[in-house]
């Protein structure tokens, strides 16, 4: 076999990106028709892909959970949206406050701490004592799953090609809802075989061996190259490229990386814009700093209204539209029963969301990501219609416009505003605060996320699905707005040119 060499030659200092772009061609003179993922890129994605598993796993995995806590712990509507609102709470709080540290401390160490905080209070919960500790506990394994939204992203981002970057981070984002699928039948499963009261327990303490096996293999994953060289570590970012890029026969033989202009001066006379960076009014600092900052987070806060009100209670509202309102003074049997009824209407209507995720790994780097987002937001309007127009009907057609409409929400917002809200947030920002600006929208979503979970119970009992789903329908046309106004589109561009 003819052996692969650098068609750009050796002397030549390049960004790290320009490295992991680079397409050889045999010395034959013919071009590999596409850059290949090393071993290393590949175990990065999947490991990323894990967090997001475990984030749809365990927070979805909540609107079957909650049934039997309610009866453990006789919970009222009030207690549970605390219930629904404590882990996106917590995602609020660790994307904000421990997300921005995977800019000041390192993609690596902030990707292995953010799994050992999830298993620590994912055990905890499992043995919980009481309604007020499970609300901590829940809240504690928000704050690790709300650092993996930014470090996730980054991990992936900065050590695959350009070309191949949206389909490959909505590819490992889509595990969200293969963990929402898996949540919903890991708790058909546990219902199915222990019909007891605690049975919520073995749902959550299910997931605790896998996360041990995902945190010890991050540990050997290399840093970040694009992360070492924006700090001024020349030498470890070339090593940590070296390790990224090794594949057989190898190329590019040697890396040697050139520190991009805009980033001197980060030491010494540059060093005060370095630290005023760390701070959150860098996400204002430019005019397109500004316009990322609102792009990322506005679309994502009102797709979240929809997303989490409508996926942790999708098995409440199944439910109610199958005949089998929750009921505390019903026996358990009875209780378990509608569990199940509602945990199967909920794992078809889940279905849709891988069906949505991988339309938009196939489309992303072709259309872009600002088109699929205004049409999801579109289509996840016309979900919720349909839901909404349900109320005005009973019996068997009634369910049916509710499955439908769901199915084509779910179908939507994971096209749309879920996938690329999520992709865009990572990408719109500059290296240096790339995880502070992703940190800070994906917190900001999540506002909208607590909003909603806590209150829908609430809003649920005192004023219906009707109105709610109108009011989810007004955010989701509100988001296509903001969206188009905001737009910066990032299909194809190197992640070193964007935010210059």
């Amino acid at each position: 076999m003819n052996e692969m060499r650098d068609l750009r030659g050796f002397n030549h200092k390049r960004s790290v990106q320009d490295y992991i772009d680079e397409t050889p061609i045999w010395r034959d003179g013919t071009q590999v028709a596409a850059t290949p993922m090393t071993a290393m890129q590949w175990r990065i994605w999947w490991l990323a892909a894990a967090g997001k598993f475990f984030e749809g796993l365990v927070v979805f995995m909540t609107g079957v959970t909650l049934p039997l806590m309610s009866r453990e712990f006789g919970m009222d509507a009030f207690q549970h949206g605390l219930v629904g609102a404590a882990s996106l709470a917590g995602i609020l709080v660790g994307a904000l406050l421990l997300g921005g540290f995977a800019d000041q401390f390192g993609r690596k160490l902030m990707f292995v701490a953010e799994m050992v905080i999830f298993i620590i209070f994912l055990a905890l919960l499992a043995v919980s004592p009481s309604f007020g500790w499970t609300v901590v506990f829940l809240f504690g394994i928000g704050i690790a799953l709300g650092c993996d939204y930014p470090t996730a992203h980054l991990v992936i981002s900065e050590s695959i090609p350009s070309v191949a970057r949206g389909r490959l981070v909505l590819s490992a984002f889509g595990f969200q809802a293969v963990g929402a699928l898996t949540g919903t039948l890991l708790g058909y499963l546990v219902l199915s075989n222990i019909e007891t009261v605690s049975a919520w327990r073995i749902m959550y303490a299910a997931a605790i061996l896998p996360a041990v096996a995902v945190a010890v293999a991050r540990l050997f994953v290399p840093e970040s190259a694009s992360w070492l060289l924006a700090h001024g570590r020349v030498e470890e970012a070339q090593q940590a490229a070296q390790r990224l890029l090794a594949r057989s026969p190898q190329y590019p033989k040697s890396i040697e990386l050139a520190r991009r202009s805009h980033h001197t001066g980060a030491a010494g006379a540059g060093g005060h814009d370095h630290v005023h960076e760390r701070t959150p009014l860098a996400l204002l600092k430019t005019p397109h700093n500004r316009r990322a900052t609102i792009l990322a987070s506005v679309p994502w806060f009102l797709q979240d209204l929809s997303t989490y009100g409508i996926g942790i209670f999708t098995p409440t509202i199944l439910a109610a539209a199958f005949g089998h309102q929750a009921d505390v003074g019903r026996n358990l049997s009875d209780l378990v029963s509608a569990d199940l009824l509602a945990s199967e209407g909920a794992a078809l209507v889940d279905l849709l969301l891988l069906v949505g995720i991988g339309v938009a790994v196939a489309l992303s780097d072709r259309i872009g990501r600002i088109p699929l987002q205004i049409a999801g937001f579109v289509g996840c309007a016309a979900g919720l219609l349909v839901a909404a127009l349900s109320t005005y009907y009973s019996g068997d057609r009634a369910v049916t416009m509710v499955v439908i409409g769901f199915m084509l929400f779910n179908f939507m917002t994971n096209l749309g505003p879920n996938a690329q809200t999520y992709l865009i947030a990572g990408e719109v920002f500059p290296t240096r605060i790339r995880g502070m600006g992703a940190g800070f929208a994906a917190a900001f979503a999540k506002i909208g996320a607590v909003l909603t979970a806590f209150l829908f119970p609430i809003l649920l009992a005192d004023f219906g699905t009707r109105t709610l789903l109108f009011l989810l329908i007004g955010a989701s046309l509100l988001g296509a707005v903001v969206t188009w106004h905001y737009r910066i589109e990032t299909r194809g561009r190197s992640l070193d040119d964007i935010g210059l």
